[in-house]
Order: structure tokens, then sequence, then C-alpha cells
């Protein structure tokens, strides 16, 4: 793995509040979090006891849209909000359609760094990058990006379970950089937080994200469906998580509803 770029604070940590990326972790079972991390998630399990069973419903929905990108023939990936390491990484899943894909992974969370750098030190073709959804336009002018990463050729981006903590508007310009900078053939992969599927628990679910630093916007379908204008949005269209291409997975009325997704391609 390439060295991080510098400046990197690996010492802000804050661990005295609870973290998305660190939230995520407890609900699919790591260990990477602390005691403001698993109370927050704990509010969540309260309120709807499927909440980690949502979470594992994303991680498979992201083994099933890099999938489907890799054997598109996209041998880049830029996964924005990545999270703390679990099984079935994008690199793990796009490695195994061509171990020649590279893989830059971004988050906020310097802790994310920390593990990602253990991790991925013997594999040249991924590196850690620390970075915000808020300002990708940095993100891309980045050397160390640039170094993994041509831009002038097909790439997949990830923004699962992300946009859900920025604005309306940086969620649209978020999108909307990712839509000028990347080549035809390139794809987005999305999935977004909603209340429509929950409307009596989501109120209080919201609330696990309170003491965090971004709080959460939970949005319609048809503003994640908005999101992707200008992309030739794939089919099935934006549709509950565990509902998007299922493979023999079990989904039935008993999944979760607390997230859509999407994959969006750029003609």
């Amino acid at each position: 793995m390439r060295q991080p770029e510098r400046g990197t604070d690996l010492t802000d940590l804050q661990t005295d509040r609870p973290h998305p990326a660190r939230i995520y972790d407890y609900w699919l079972g790591g260990k990477d979090n602390f005691l403001p991390d698993r109370q927050a998630a704990e509010h969540a399990i309260s309120a709807a006891a499927d909440i980690p069973a949502a979470a594992r419903e994303n991680r498979a929905f992201l083994r099933r849209a890099v999938q489907l990108a890799a054997r598109s023939g996209v041998r880049q990936f830029i996964d924005v909000g990545a999270g703390l390491p679990s099984p079935g990484n994008v690199h793990q899943v796009a490695q195994s359609v061509d171990p020649q894909v590279r893989v830059v992974y971004v988050d906020n969370d310097p802790i994310v760094l920390t593990h990602g750098r253990a991790l991925l030190v013997d594999n040249r073709s991924t590196t850690v990058l620390t970075g915000d959804v808020r300002e990708l336009d940095e993100l891309f002018e980045r050397p160390e990006l640039r170094a993994l990463v041509d831009l002038s050729q097909p790439v997949a981006v990830l923004l699962l379970a992300v946009l859900h903590f920025v604005t309306d508007e940086q969620a649209r310009e978020a999108v909307r950089q990712v839509y000028e900078r990347v080549a035809p053939g390139s794809y987005l992969l999305l999935s977004h937080s909603t209340h429509e599927g929950n409307p009596e628990r989501a109120a209080e679910v919201a609330k696990t994200w309170d003491k965090t630093a971004s709080g959460i916007r939970l949005r319609t379908r048809a503003q994640v469906t908005e999101l992707f204008e200008g992309w030739e949005l794939l089919e099935p269209g934006v549709e509950f998580v565990p509902l998007w291409r299922p493979e023999g997975e079990g989904a039935t009325d008993a999944s979760t509803r607390w997230m859509y997704a999407g994959v969006g391609r750029k003609s």
C-alpha cells in the first residue's frame, strides 16, 4: 500500500463521541469501536432490531454492485466514506475479478486510515486516504489518488451510506463533481438511508447520530433518484437495498427497508 498523504493527523481520533464509521463497524460485528460508538449503535438497535441486518445487506449490495462494474470492464474504484475494513471490502471483491484492479479508499476517520494501512501493507494496487465527501474537488486532484487512478479511463465511484450525512446541496454537489470528473463508461454506486420503509420507527433511529459531527438526513426514493440526474440509472432503478438485483440472498418481505440503493452509468 502507498504511504498516506502528508499532514495526516493520526492522533485526532475523537473517541469521546460516536463516529458513523465506528457505529457501522459495531453493527457488522467489528471490534474497532469505542463506548460512545457502541452506545449510539445500541440506541438504534433498541428502536429497530433489524438495523444490524440492514448494515449487512448494504455490504451485500456493495458486493453485487462492485462485481457488476468489474465484470463490465471497470478496473479502477474509489470508495468514498469507506468505513473500517470488514469482510468483503471493495478491493477483495473487485480483485477477485481481476487482480490488477486499483482501489482508493477514502474516509474522514483517521482510525480508518490506520487500520487500512495495516491491512493493505502488501497490496500495491490499493491505498487509503483521509478525505471528505464534501471536498471531492480537492480529492480528485490529490497526487496520492492520481498515482493509482487514471480519470481519463472508466472508474466506479462508491458513495455508500455517506450522502445522508450531508445537506441536500452538498449531496447534489458531490454527485455533480463525480459526474464531471469521471470518463464515459464510469459507474456511480450509491446507497442512502430512508424513513419511507419504517415511518413509525425512523425518527427514533435517526437520534443515533445526534451526537456525531454530522447528524443524519433521511431521504425519499424520489430524492435519491434525483441524485442520479445525468446518469443512466440501471435497472431496477432506486430500490430498497436487499431488493436491488438480489442473487438468491433471500430478499423477501422480511428483508429490511432502511436504505435505498442504485447504480448509474455515465454514457
